[in-house]
This record gives C-alpha cells, sequence and structure tokens, in this order.
C-alpha cells in the first residue's frame, strides 16, 4: 500500500478563528488505484492533498507513504520524500517557461542532484509519448495549448517514478472535452505505472474514470 493516513486532524487558525479542516479523516491508497475525493468548497479536499503530500504538518494522526511515517522526519528528510516519492499535478501546469517539454521532465533529474543521462532523456521522451506529446518535446509552455501543458505535468509528475501521485482539480481550467480526456490519461498512466493516485476534483462528469470516490464534507470523509 502506498499511502496509509489514520485519524488526521488539522486545526486551522487561532481562539475562536480556529477551524478545523480535517477532523479525524482516515484514508488509504492502494498501488495503482486512482481515488477520486468530491465535496464543497471549503470542504477540506485541499487541505488533505497539502497534508499527504508533506506540504502541510497534521495537528495530529499519521501518514505513512509506502514504509516510511512521513509525520515522524524533519523537513530535510520531508523535502528528500517530496522530491523523490511523490508526484505532483495542479490546477495549472506550473511548467518553466524557459524550458522545452523534454527539459521540464529532465529538471527533475537535475533536482536530484545529478545530470542527466541518455537514460534519462530516453524516459522523458518515452512518458511524452505515453501522453501524446512526442510531436512537441521541443515546444516551450508558451507554445503550447492549456491541455498539452497539463499533459506535460503529467508527465512530468511520473518522471521520478514516485509511490504517490496527487492531484488537485487537473481540469479547471480547461473545457469538458479536455478535462475529460485528461483524466483519462491519468486514469492510464497511474494503473500502467502502478502508483496510487489521489485526486481532488469538483466535477462529477471525472469520476467514471476513479476506481474508487470518497466525499468529503465539513473535514471529514465518507463514501461516495
Amino acid at each position: 500500500m502506498s499511502l496509509l493516513a489514520r485519524d488526521l486532524v488539522l486545526v486551522l487558525g487561532d481562539g475562536e478563528q480556529q477551524v478545523r479542516a480535517l477532523d479525524g479523516v482516515s484514508v488509504e491508497v492502494q498501488d495503482g488505484e486512482l481515488l477520486a475525493v468530491v465535496g464543497p468548497s471549503g470542504s477540506g479536499k485541499s487541505s488533505l492533498l497539502a497534508v499527504c503530500g508533506g506540504l502541510r504538518t497534521p495537528t495530529s494522526g499519521r501518514i505513512r507513504i509506502g514504509d516510511t511515517d512521513i509525520t515522524a522526519l524533519g523537513q530535510s528528510l520531508l523535502t528528500g520524500i517530496r522530491r523523490d516519492r511523490i508526484g505532483f499535478v495542479f490546477q495549472q501546469s506550473n511548467l518553466v517557461p524557459s524550458l522545452t517539454a523534454v527539459e521540464q521532465l529532465l529538471l527533475m533529474v537535475h533536482l536530484r542532484g545529478r545530470r542527466p543521462g541518455r537514460a534519462d532523456r530516453d524516459r522523458a521522451l518515452a512518458l511524452l509519448r505515453e501522453v501524446g506529446m512526442e510531436h512537441r518535446v521541443d515546444r516551450r509552455p508558451g507554445e503550447l495549448s492549456g491541455g498539452e501543458r497539463q499533459r506535460v505535468g503529467i508527465a512530468r509528475a511520473f518522471m521520478t517514478e514516485p509511490a504517490l501521485l496527487l492531484v488537485d482539480e487537473p481540469t479547471s481550467m480547461l473545457d469538458h472535452g479536455r478535462g475529460r480526456q485528461i483524466v483519462e490519461l491519468l486514469a492510464r498512466e497511474c494503473h500502467e505505472h502502478k502508483v496510487a493516485t489521489l485526486m481532488v476534483t469538483h466535477d462529477p462528469g471525472m469520476l467514471a474514470y476513479a476506481d474508487r470516490v470518497v466525499r468529503m464534507t465539513d473535514g471529514r470523509l465518507t463514501e461516495a
């Protein structure tokens, strides 16, 4: 199992302004499973992603990615886990404007502290081919459509062979047709690479591609 979270509580604010963004949340995601989280704005969906990705420390509770309890790690080790074992796909692709599509993926190798070799470039090109971007590998973000930028972002997320993929509203900047293509692609890559994937979405039309759906309301999870 690549993600196991138990009894997560996240309290935000101080005094009378305190809010329980997460209120005793437990969730499991298996290797190769796409779990979708739905719920209204402000229900805690993005807080769940932030905590599971090590971007925010829970007030209480435990999170295990593979064999590692990330809630027990210091910042230096946690940074390494985020870099090496967690892939992120955001609402916007967050690509580096000056880099080509293939260079976006090779940047992940640089961030690990080594110079990309031939095998790294071959992997980057293979991933771009998987997401249908083999004809755009030398294009920069400004030369790509929104859907194409998301495709490059998905390929980049798989470059480090993550154990866990966290996806935040991947279709919010796209029309319905392109959004459907992106989520279908995410599901295929998740299954093919056996990566546990937790996806937050507001769009019920995307749930058909999920293996399982849970609903978040007021910081609590229930089966949808």
